[in-house]
């Protein structure tokens, strides 16, 4: 499949994982730029880069950092193979279309950024003057930063997860509490929601810096498993609770479509709470937040041990609301697939549990 066939971020964090620390690449880049001798480096080997390549010296080597660095020193291009494991051509002269629109300055970076529009391989340009490497696909231009500002960077982001976190955490309290006591309104819903995908925004910003750093983004990887690894569903599943879809299994995969969209949403409408409320199906009146609204229980019922999500669909199948799990007798819990005895007193003293810590809490 064609680059232009994917996603434009996929491409990207495709492309920053051939470029991350730990790779060979990289390391010939780093060669290279502190060298400041320069480069043009083209990663593709289709029909439409090889129709661009006049001139130079076929190699079809071994990719080695060591090598790379050699090659730089030539005035031309070097063609790498798509997987940046061979080094196909070197001092190689590029013919893109003059005629693509660049806004580039300089020959090398405007030569890179055509020949990326026309084939849509991956360009790198590194400029011997301002020591940078810029990276470029499709119509898109990254610059790569360096180690130590990334880790500042992500570290910052870090920081300002966990403040986030324990936002959300407390906002997930109150609503815990609320559906237990059945007074949730859409508000409440919307509320949390938004703080969820504030939390998960910061979460995947960090995920680009984690890609960025390579092998030096472990200690940051494992601090943002350990803020992310009990809440990162619960947004997803507050979806699942109030969506206005129904319990049918086509219902659950649109919920987390809509859990998805309101990830691409920006800032501004992500502060508009009753956007929030009709994204869930809910209309879009003046006083749709103060609407009153039952939980499913997906969420509530998670918190339950050893209770698997296939058992928890058909107890919200069979149930449709929370306050009627809670309600229903162990007889009427073993009735449903999955349940037995054992299982149904367990749901039953779970949920009492949950409910006085969840009241417990909120007052703490």
């Amino acid at each position: 499949m064609r680059d232009d066939q994917n996603n434009p971020e996929d491409v990207l964090i495709k492309y920053l994982k051939l470029v991350a620390p730990g790779t060979l690449l990289y390391e010939g880049l780093e060669n290279v730029l502190r060298a400041r001798t320069g480069g043009l480096i083209v990663v593709g080997d289709n029909e439409d880069v090889l129709a661009l390549v006049n001139g130079g010296f076929k190699i079809d080597a071994e990719m080695h950092p060591a090598a790379l660095y050699e090659l730089a020193k030539m005035d031309g291009a070097i063609v790498l193979s798509s997987d940046a494991k061979r080094i196909l051509y070197a001092n190689a002269q590029l013919t893109p279309d003059p005629m693509i629109p660049s806004f580039e300055t300089g020959t090398r970076h405007r030569t890179a950024e055509r020949v990326a529009k026309e084939t849509q391989a991956l360009v790198i340009s590194i400029s011997q003057r301002r020591n940078v490497i810029t990276m470029y696909y499709r119509n898109g231009k990254f610059v790569l930063r360096d180690v130590n500002v990334l880790l500042t960077k992500a570290n910052q982001a870090l920081s300002t997860l966990e403040k986030y976190r324990s936002v959300f955490e407390q906002a997930l309290v109150n609503l815990s509490a609320l559906e237990f006591e059945d007074l949730v309104t859409l508000f409440d819903v919307a509320a949390v929601l938004q703080r969820g995908q504030m939390v998960a925004r910061i979460a995947k910003e960090i995920e680009k810096y984690i890609i960025q750093l390579g092998t030096e983004g472990r200690l940051v990887s494992m601090q943002l498993e350990e803020l992310m690894g009990d809440i990162e569903d619960e947004g997803l599943l507050i979806v699942k609770d109030y969506c206005d879809l129904g319990v049918d299994e086509e219902a659950v995969n649109r919920a987390e479509e809509i859990w998805e969209d309101l990830i691409d949403w920006d800032s501004e409408e992500l502060l508009n709470l009753p956007s929030i409320a009709r994204a869930l199906g809910h209309g879009g009146g003046t006083n749709v937040l103060e609407q009153s609204i039952t939980p499913r229980g997906y969420r509530i019922l998670t918190k339950i041990p050893r209770l698997p999500m296939p058992v928890i669909e058909n107890l919200v199948r069979a149930f449709g609301l929370l306050p009627s799990i809670m309600d229903a007798s162990i007889e009427e819990l073993d009735d449903v697939e999955g349940i037995g005895e054992v299982r149904a007193k367990a749901i039953k003293e779970g949920l009492r549990r949950l409910r006085e810590q969840a009241l417990l809490d909120r007052h703490l």
